[in-house]
């Protein structure tokens, strides 16, 4: 990550694209609040680039002043993604969101088998998005109507999924790393990885690594960037 003595003569209200390290169990929104409370009592702009989940990790974009103008460009560049998926047992929320409502035998699988099943979500896919998550229907968001139990038709989207390649197999545990399109759920692919196997399957971890040329590495830590904006009101004020 990018330590404080790095940061450079910022001007937010001008426009500065930030990039930061979503801490776990942080929404994204956690986020773009904090560094937007750190400005008060100056009225500033702040947005995301992309969602993350809230148990995900990793690479967000941020966007202050007349930057946020580019929101939108910047969400739709190509995303890659690391992460542990929980082989032979599923969750309604293809995640640790929710607990485990189907267990499969896995005791059959091998690693061939595993390798393998990557090359047929490669290229254009149709994907649902899960019923626990952030897309709206009727002006609502689904997790909302899912954790009221309502059932709700979902609609299939077109994503590309450029590289798919399994890092580490210990099952249960299988390691991977993903690069996609913009709008994919990496939740979904997980699930749909594991039904191809005749199986079950959870994301256990998530992490994005990239979103276009812009890279993880290089990433503010939230609060590293929240004491750096306070400290520089308190040096205006002095």
């Amino acid at each position: 990550m990018v330590s404080e003595k790095d940061f450079p003569p910022f001007n937010f209200a001008e426009g500065e694209l930030l990039l930061i390290n979503k801490p776990y169990r942080w929404t994204s929104f956690d986020v773009v609040g904090k560094i937007r409370n750190s400005f008060k009592p100056l009225k500033l702009k702040v947005g995301h680039a992309g969602t993350l989940d809230p148990l995900a990790t990793g690479l967000l974009i941020i966007c202050t002043g007349k930057l946020t103008k580019k929101i939108d460009e910047f969400q739709a560049q190509e995303k890659e993604y690391t992460g542990t998926m929980t082989l032979g047992a599923t969750t309604p929320s293809y995640d640790l969101e929710t607990e485990i409502d189907q267990t499969f035998n896995i005791s059959g699988l091998t690693e061939e088998q595993i390798r393998d099943n990557c090359k047929h979500f490669i290229g254009l896919l149709e994907q649902f998005p899960p019923a626990h998550s952030a897309v709206k229907v009727d002006g609502e968001r689904l997790y909302l109507k899912a954790r009221r139990g309502e059932t709700v038709e979902l609609k299939a989207r077109q994503v590309t999924i450029t590289e798919f390649e399994i890092t580490r197999i210990d099952l249960p545990e299988v390691d991977f790393r993903v690069v996609c399109s913009k709008g994919t759920y990496i939740r979904s692919l997980v699930y749909d990885f594991g039904k191809l196997l005749n199986n079950g399957a959870y994301l256990s971890k998530l992490r994005r690594t990239r979103s276009g040329d812009f890279r993880v590495e290089n990433a503010y830590e939230v609060m590293e960037l929240v004491n750096h904006v306070r400290s520089l009101k308190e040096t205006e004020q002095k």
